[in-house]
């Protein structure tokens, strides 16, 4: 089963369309997918991965392997609530931290800023074609996630490292995200990433050549009112090597108020005779403009 694969070259393109539909699909069945051709600077992007591996050797490696993680799968005891995981959180807006994490080159800061100044465009573009294919206004999930200063941005960045006993321990367990648009950029050699899609896991692929993986969280399925899907997914440790993944939310900011669009939403609290009074009328067009015409109605009459 081969996630959807979305070209942003054909966006402005007489295959927009066909783009279009395949996006809008892809966020229905899936709640993920592949972008390739994003216009990231490619050098950017491996600069970001080659600082974060150099970050990992120099300062989190041997903590991991001495942790009480490490130690657990040694003595073989139950790991069933813990993950093979070193990693740390990033916020860059409203609000960045990123200079306060302990050990972090000013190399990476400033490259990590430049990485997510470019990403956060490819997020709002995202944000609009989504709110286009739902029919809604193309600044919607925008606004709906904005406070003063714009949406909520921040990366986890995690490092899996090689696993002796791969079979006994989860990289991370079984979850959905909690936010919006997720925006990974992810190891080119080493897999571990799972969707769950029809009952099935469904391995995602190693990243060639810098493409993202997006998935959308539990506030996007929230919003489309679960025309959208937030997926459950996790990642399996390797054996033979460590993993990297460098995951970006586009989120809501904390005060955002989040609830879906009316545009999305079936009519509710009529009168049945109401309905059938317009059915009488309309019963040979389109259900959904009648759908509409009872939303706009109030005990029988027109707003």
């Amino acid at each position: 089963m081969a996630i959807p694969v979305i070209d942003f070259s054909t966006l402005n393109g007489d295959k927009r369309g066909e783009t279009m539909a395949l996006l809008h699909e892809a966020c229905q069945k899936w709640g993920c997918f592949m972008i390739e051709n994003h216009e990231l600077d490619k050098k950017l992007m491996e600069k970001v991965k080659q600082l974060i591996n150099i970050h990992y050797e120099e300062n989190l490696k041997e903590n991991f392997y001495q942790s009480e993680i490490a130690k657990s799968l040694d003595k073989k005891q139950n790991t069933s609530d813990i993950d093979w995981e070193s990693a740390f959180f990033i916020w860059h807006r409203p609000i960045s931290n990123i200079r306060n994490i302990p050990n972090l080159s000013e190399e990476l800061c400033q490259t990590m800023d430049q990485y997510i100044d470019e990403l956060l465009k490819l997020a709002e573009k995202l944000s609009e074609l989504m709110s286009e294919n739902l029919g809604l206004e193309k600044n919607y999930i925008k606004e709906a996630f904005s406070g003063r200063n714009g949406p909520a941005m921040g990366t986890k960045v995690a490092k899996y490292p090689q696993c002796p006993q791969p079979q006994l321990v989860r990289g991370l367990r079984e979850h959905t995200d909690a936010g919006g648009i997720i925006l990974l950029l992810q190891d080119d050699q080493v897999p571990g990433l799972e969707f769950f899609k029809d009952g099935k896991w469904v391995e995602i692929p190693p990243s060639k050549n810098n493409a993202i993986f997006v998935n959308t969280g539990d506030q996007v399925e929230v919003l489309s009112n679960g025309l959208y899907k937030s997926v459950v997914h996790r990642v399996m440790p390797d054996r033979n090597g460590s993993r990297l993944s460098i995951a970006s939310f586009y989120n809501p900011v904390a005060e955002a108020i989040i609830s879906p669009s009316s545009k999305l939403l079936y009519p509710s609290n009529y009168r049945y005779g109401d309905y059938l009074e317009l059915y009488g009328k309309t019963k040979f067009g389109e259900k959904g403009p009648r759908f509409e015409s009872i939303k706009n109605m109030i005990n029988g009459h027109y707003k």
